[in-house]
């Protein structure tokens, strides 16, 4: 086969991975690693090892299982484990993803106003595009708009340039771990990790890759996907760390979003970098407020047998385009109303994920090593031994993250 026939089908290909892993650095995820660099400056880049690691581990894992069967993650969990399991999964993920489709929201309207620009006007007009991008366009068109919305990312790459940052500290910090044994440095330490792999994605990145119908004579490009696709995301994240850290953190500058930390970069990077800081939020949050439902609506007809797809009408997948358009509007509603308990839907939608992300993680484990659904495609011993640990070092991680969630709300 020639080099040009290669690089032809890959490109064909590629799509999902790059996709899945960016559309993770959403509202949440911007703002946790922009409080990270505000508050402890270059001390917790050294997070994004082992972050990297997990996450091509486990994204190429689920993308692996969306090739060999040609199913989402939530056909096979019904399949293999009954109706009554998926249907209560579904539930705990649709409330969960709820609340993250809310943050997305919450976000964009917060990046439209540092432009001037009212959410009462801003917030509508975006759900109506991601409403109608989804339900009126193709599954090509929506990930080729996806893909290029996904460069506007670079944005976090040149504002870590423009804020003229100490590189020496930053490879002793990135390859020299250090602790400090406070609560809140030990809760940004796993909400950094915990933040990167989530419920939601490994649903969508299967769904995707089994509607978009890729087979396994082009696995290997599937796989050069989503390991693209994580070095980039969290590549994003090392830059968003660096930017804080540089600007905000020599100057005591505490901020609680990323919002805050686009407005506050202004008098000390310069306008142009606030400016890029805030159009990648934007960004951010109307790619997470499209995928977000658009992954719920998938698991969830997966789940109960109902038509799912991207390429699919009203009349062909009613579920599907219904579940998907009522979380745009009820969401995008709720971030209109004043004193709407916003930080508490977004808390509980943390929590929710945290929580039901080992049991996923499991339920993916398990149906990976089943010979009858992956044939000789099952993880070997050494990727086993790397995907229980993952596994448990994240179940350690969010069972923490819960606890001390939970533990203020009791106090």
């Amino acid at each position: 086969m020639s080099r040009w026939k290669k690089l032809l089908i890959f490109m064909s290909i590629i799509g999902p991975g790059i996709i899945t892993a960016n559309i993770d650095n959403d509202a949440g995820g911007i703002t946790t690693y922009s409080v990270a660099g505000a508050r402890y400056g270059y001390a917790l880049l050294w997070t994004l090892i082992p972050t990297t690691i997990a996450l091509i581990v486990i994204q190429e894992m689920v993308a692996r299982m969306g090739v060999i069967t040609g199913k989402g993650l939530s056909d096979l969990i019904r399949e293999q484990y009954g109706v009554k399991v998926t249907f209560f999964m579904m539930i705990v993920l649709l409330i969960a993803n709820f609340g993250t489709t809310v943050a997305e929201f919450a976000g964009w309207a917060a990046s439209m106003e540092v432009f001037g620009l009212s959410k009462y006007v801003m917030v509508p007009l975006g759900a109506f595009f991601v409403w109608i991008l989804v339900t009126k366009g193709s599954y090509k068109m929506v990930e080729r708009i996806l893909l290029v919305a996904c460069l506007l990312f670079l944005g976090y790459v040149f504002s870590g340039f423009m804020s003229k940052p100490d590189w020496n500290q930053i490879a002793k910090n990135t390859f020299i771990p250090s602790m400090e044994w406070n609560s809140e440095f030990i809760m940004l330490t796993i909400a950094i990790i915990g933040t990167t792999i989530t419920p939601w994605m490994q649903f969508y990145l299967q769904s995707s890759i089994a509607e978009k119908g890729i087979h396994r004579e082009h696995y290997k490009a599937s796989r050069f996907d989503v390991i693209v696709g994580c070095f980039i995301t969290d590549i994003i994240a090392f830059f968003i760390i660096i930017t804080c850290a540089t600007t905000l953190f020599p100057h005591g500058i505490r901020i609680t979003d990323a919002h805050e930390a686009a407005l506050a970069l202004k008098p000390f990077a310069g306008q142009y970098a606030s400016t890029l800081f805030a159009v990648s939020l934007a960004n951010a949050s109307i790619l997470g407020a499209i995928v977000v439902p658009l992954a719920t609506a998938y698991y969830i007809c997966e789940a109960m047998g109902w038509e799912a797809g991207v390429d699919k009408t009203f009349k062909d997948a009613p579920h599907f385009m219904w579940i998907y358009t009522t979380l745009i509007v009820i969401s995008s509603l709720l971030v209109l109303i004043p004193g709407a308990p916003l930080i508490l839907l977004m808390i509980l939608s943390s929590l929710l994920n945290g929580l039901l992300l080992p049991f996923v993680l499991v339920f993916a484990l398990r149906l990976v090593n089943d010979k009858k659904i992956m044939g000789e495609y099952t993880n070997t011993r050494s990727h086993n031994l790397i995907s229980w640990g993952t596994v448990i070092v994240i179940i350690a991680l969010t069972a923490t993250l819960a606890f001390m969630t939970v533990t203020p709300m009791w106090n």
